[in-house]
């Protein structure tokens, strides 16, 4: 029995180096800093999204009707499997997030799993034709992989809604892959992250992009006010251009940062990484993962456990993307532990 809740956090413990939460730690730049802090003088007032709303619809390129702002992007898979969308054959390709699944079987509804093998790219095969909604990750957590944008929009049919969780988009110079702004693929419901680039994990917001009368359905299950006046300053600041900017340079050091992490990986014996990482961490496959990940433990280093994710075992570890210096400690770290 996979545990579909457990997440990356309860790895942490005081003391240790955090390479299992797949969120960037770097201080807020002063233009995302100050537009939150504003906020919290204006607390007394019931939170308006509609500003927050127009911005992320014009960077995306849609009208606002097709935007809908969540508390955390991991709110819109309770909204999918609650509201009342005619979903009969959920499939979720994994190995991915494990939250879609969970809410869909929180929900009542019997969810079937099309499995990936190594290493892990897109075959649209797999997904039953049946299906009335499927799920995706794209940039997928744990894999890495980033699945070619026509490969995912060929999932895309009439009377299936097709979900694809962006929450790594922007880790992705560019975002090449990114369907965010298709508007022609029917059933098409992009879900994105705030918290992840920006490192507001703490403040609980992303959005939603789909078709207007989905967009809809899923505001009508919503919690009244269900994102705070601070976390929306931050998504109409997210919008911006000076946003987008950063994002990718953001991106291009990351990439830098990721490729000294496989490198290094790259040249220990039995350590094997899966797929082509394209995001802020990296899966790797060696025996006996789980006695590396507690030895690594007592050496001060937090990794996450891959036995949770459906389509992954034991000997799975996911690996955050960390600066070179932090990578160097922690490749002397594990291979003090392989060789322990």
């Amino acid at each position: 029995m996979h545990e579909l809740g457990f997440h990356g956090d309860a790895e942490l413990a005081p003391g240790l180096v955090d390479l299992a939460v797949n969120v960037r730690t770097d201080p807020l730049p002063d233009w995302l800093a100050g537009p939150i802090a504003a906020a919290l003088q204006d607390l007394a007032a019931y939170p308006d999204p509609a500003p927050a709303r127009a911005a992320l619809a014009a960077r995306h390129r849609r009208p606002a009707d097709e935007v809908l702002l969540t508390a955390g992007a991991a709110q819109a898979f309770t909204l999918l499997a609650q509201a009342r969308l005619g979903v009969r054959r959920p499939v979720v390709v994994h190995p991915q997030f494990t939250e879609p699944e969970a809410a869909l079987a929180a929900a009542g509804h019997r969810v079937d799993r099309a499995l990936l093998p190594p290493p892990f790219t897109l075959d649209p095969e797999v997904v039953p034709e049946a299906a009335d909604l499927v799920v995706i990750g794209n940039p997928t957590n744990p894999t890495s992989v980033a699945h070619p944008a026509d490969t995912v929009a060929a999932l895309a049919r009439a009377g299936r809604l097709l979900v694809v969780d962006e929450a790594f988009a922007d880790t992705v110079p560019g975002e090449p892959d990114s369907l965010a702004a298709r508007r022609d693929l029917p059933g098409l419901v992009v879900l994105r992250s705030l918290t992840k680039t920006w490192g507001l994990a703490g403040l609980r917001i992303g959005y939603l992009l789909g078709p207007a009368d989905v967009v809809a359905r899923l505001a009508a299950v919503q919690p009244l006010w269900p994102v705070s006046t601070p976390a929306l300053a931050a998504a109409q600041a997210c919008a911006g251009e000076q946003a987008v900017d950063t994002e990718r340079a953001i991106a291009e050091h990351l990439r830098v940062d990721r490729d000294h992490l496989v490198r290094r990986l790259s040249a220990l014996p039995g350590v094997r990484i899966a797929g082509t990482p394209a995001s802020s961490f990296v899966l790797v496959h060696l025996a006996g993962a789980e006695q590396v990940r507690l030895g690594l433990r007592t050496r001060g280093f937090a990794v996450r456990r891959g036995d949770t994710f459906p389509g992954l075992g034991a000997d799975w570890l996911r690996i955050a993307v960390r600066d070179t210096a932090t990578t160097d400690a922690f490749i002397e770290a594990l291979e003090r532990t392989l060789g322990a």
